[in-house]
């Protein structure tokens, strides 16, 4: 007495029917028919996989390691752009301010530096400085300092140094520009962190949008800070007062120039296609 059963995928599908035979006892071609159903089913698993890995790959889902590389090398010259952000933002050598060194007929005089948060005044010795500056400085030469933290951002006063009166509204945006600078640079990590760990292409367009933004927020809180300083030296004209950006400034600079440079790597890794093979298409070997 024969019997027959049908072979069914893991979905409940049926693939194809087999013959058996009774307790032993084997019908003849059954081991081919099964063999030939276990094959169709292993086919349609194996195809069924498949379209789905191409189905990714053309939704650009994934990326090949050379994509991973470049998106790597991008978010390092973003990262260096953020270390210098940090280290700018978070020192008060933006701009230092110096009297002549004769001004007070003493064997000392003083200079002060500043930044976004909070200023410094040092007293230094005439005999250290270079006998051919006519100002007292630099900050960097040993002596005597005293640091204070701005109120502008608790009691809302103004600082005075050198009888003359900061402009806080100036300050404070300069410092509310680049908190929020470093704001999008968090974000803007967080898009790479994602698509790196995820293998989506997708999330390097926020990210490049993030570190574009930073980089000019950056370079507008510079441009803001010089304002205030140039308003801060018009306020009182009693001391007169050489002034000068300091390395602070440098850091500051570069890491607008960074930022906006990693966005626009993001930007063009972001594209579908390559902008060099649309700029410079290479010539065809049949023409």
């Amino acid at each position: 007495m024969w019997s027959t059963f049908f072979v069914t995928d893991e979905e409940g599908r049926t693939v194809g029917p087999a013959a058996a035979g009774t307790v032993g006892g084997a019908a003849p071609g059954g081991a081919a028919q099964g063999a030939g159903g276990l094959a169709s089913l292993m086919s349609g698993r194996s195809t069924f996989g498949g379209n789905k890995r191409r189905r990714t790959t053309s939704t650009g889902h994934t990326m090949s390691e050379a994509q991973e590389g470049k998106i790597k090398l991008a978010f390092f010259v973003a990262i260096v752009g953020v270390v210098l952000t940090v280290l700018g933002v978070g020192t008060e050598f933006w701009v230092e301010l110096a009297p002549p060194k004769s001004f007070y007929n003493n064997q000392t005089c003083l200079t002060a530096h500043y930044g976004l948060w909070k200023g410094c005044t040092k007293t230094l010795w005439v005999a250290d400085i270079d006998p051919e500056r006519e100002s007292c400085g630099p900050a960097e030469l040993p002596g005597e300092s005293n640091c204070t933290y701005f109120k502008f951002f608790t009691t809302g006063e103004n600082a005075v140094m050198f009888q003359k009166t900061t402009q806080k509204n100036l300050n404070v945006v300069a410092a509310m520009l680049a908190l929020f600078s470093l704001f999008l640079m968090v974000m803007g990590a967080i898009c790479i962190t994602m698509s790196l760990s995820k293998e989506i292409l997708f999330f390097l367009k926020p990210a490049s949008v993030c570190f574009i933004l930073s980089g000019v927020l950056v370079l507008l809180s510079l441009m803001v800070f010089h304002q205030s300083v140039l308003a801060f030296l018009a306020s009182d004209h009693t001391v007169p007062l050489h002034h000068e950006l300091s390395w602070s400034v440098s850091c500051i600079g570069c890491a607008g120039a960074v930022l906006i440079i990693g966005g626009i790597l993001f930007l063009l890794l972001a594209l579908p296609y390559s902008p060099w093979q649309r700029c410079l298409p290479q010539k065809n070997s049949s023409s």
